[in-house]
């Protein structure tokens, strides 16, 4: 459920897989923040707050990747589509899709008519900062 109160341990059973799998401590902590991050946008954004909504999230690790999947039926508004603006400290909000961004190897939004499945994707071995560009940009 949408409910705040839901997500330490929903990042909790997270970083426990990603941990078991074998993921680095640090990679490990970045998972369960994205993790948190997102389930956090869904409640404030896809489901302006309400607290009693469905989040579907599912993870599942492999000897080459951790997949996280978290599916809302919110409003449908796909954050890749939102104007990208600098980090200001000043300024709230933004800080989410940064981490995301920056910690997670893919991150996708595939819209589903009644809300949006969001995958993110963790590489045990990490892409690179040109190599996540060069895959941005295709």
């Amino acid at each position: 459920m949408s409910d705040p109160a839901n997500l330490a341990a929903v990042r909790k059973q997270i970083e426990a897989l990603a941990q078991a799998s074998g993921f680095e401590e640090r990679a490990v902590a970045e998972v369960g923040l994205c993790v948190n991050e997102a389930m956090a946008n869904i409640i404030r954004h896809a489901y302006d707050g309400r607290h009693d909504q469905p989040i579907d999230v599912t993870a599942k690790a492999d000897e080459k990747q951790l997949i996280i999947t978290l599916r809302d039926w919110g409003n449908g508004m796909d954050p890749s589509k939102l104007p990208c603006r600098p980090y200001d400290p000043l300024e709230p909000g933004g800080v989410g899709l940064i981490c995301l961004g920056q910690w997670m190897d893919d991150v996708l939004y595939a819209l589903q008519g009644d809300g949006i499945l969001t995958t993110l994707v963790k590489l045990r071995t990490p892409r690179t900062k040109q190599q996540k560009h060069e895959r941005a940009a295709k």
